[in-house]
C-alpha cells in the first residue's frame, strides 16, 4: 500500500514506534529522501534494500516508510554505531548513501542535558515535561531541515547483496533445537547451533 501523504506517513511511523523523537525523525527523512531519489514511491516488495549502520529509533521509521524489513531480508543491519543509511533499488542498480551531518545535541544543546536526567531517572516533573516537549520540537526541526544540511547524500557503487534465501533446518546435537543449516556449526562431526558451539582455542 502506498501511503497517501506526508502526514499519514508520519502518523503510521509514530504509531509503530510508540512516540515522537529525534531518531524517528532522522529515519523518516532518510527513507523519504531515498524513495524520492531512487523510486519516487514505495518499492514493490523486495526491490528496495536498506542497509542501516545502527539499531536506533530511525530504523523503525525506515521499515514503515520503505517496507524494508528483517523478515523479508531487504533490511540489513551493520553494527557500526553510525547514522549512515544506504538504500539500493535493485531494478535500476542505483545506491544512495546518507550520512548524518549534524548531531542532535547540536540542534538543541539544552536537550542533551534534560535527556541525560531523564535516562538516569533523575528528572524532576519539570525536567520530564521539558524533555517531552523538546523531543517534539526537534522532531519538527529535523523534518523541516534542508536535506543537504541534515545529510551528506551521495550515489555510491556497492556490491548489491543477493535476495534473501530460505534454508533448511538441522537439529542441534546438544540442545535439540532446530537451526538454519547455513548458521549451524560442526563439532565432533555433529551439527550444533551457535550458542552451543564450543570455540576452540589454544590460549
Amino acid at each position: 500500500m502506498v501511503m497517501e501523504n506526508e502526514k499519514e506517513k508520519h502518523l503510521k511511523v509514530l504509531e509503530f514506534h510508540g512516540h515522537s523523537c529525534p531518531g524517528v525523525a532522522i529515519g523518516v527523512r532518510a527513507a523519504e529522501i531515498a524513495t524520492d531519489k531512487l523510486i519516487s514511491s514505495r518499492a514493490v516488495d523486495e526491490e528496495l534494500l536498506a542497509i542501516v549502520e545502527n539499531d536506533s529509533c530511525s530504523v523503525d521509521a525506515i521499515q514503515v516508510i520503505t517496507g524494508c524489513t528483517f523478515g523479508k531480508g531487504n533490511l540489513i543491519f551493520k553494527d557500526h554505531g553510525k547514522n549512515v543509511y544506504t538504500f539500493v533499488y535493485r531494478d535500476s542498480g542505483k545506491a544512495l548513501r546518507l550520512s548524518l551531518n549534524v548531531a542532535i545535541d547540536e540542534i538543541d544543546p539544552e536537550f542533551a542535558e534534560v535527556r541525560t536526567k531523564a535516562f538516569a531517572g533523575e528528572a524532576t516533573p519539570e525536567d520530564q515535561k521539558l524533555f517531552d516537549e523538546k523531543k517534539d520540537v526537534i522532531f519538527d526541526k529535523i523534518i523541516n531541515m534542508p536535506e543537504d544540511e541534515l545529510f551528506k547524500i551521495e550515489y555510491v557503487d556497492i556490491e548489491i547483496p543477493e535476495k534473501a534465501r530460505i534454508f533448511g533446518s538441522v537439529k542441534c546435537s546438544k540442545c535439540g533445537e532446530l537451526v538454519a543449516e547455513h548458521r549451524a556449526r560442526v563439532e565432533n562431526s555433529e551439527f550444533v547451533c551457535i550458542p552451543c558451539f564450543d570455540d576452540y582455542s589454544r590460549n
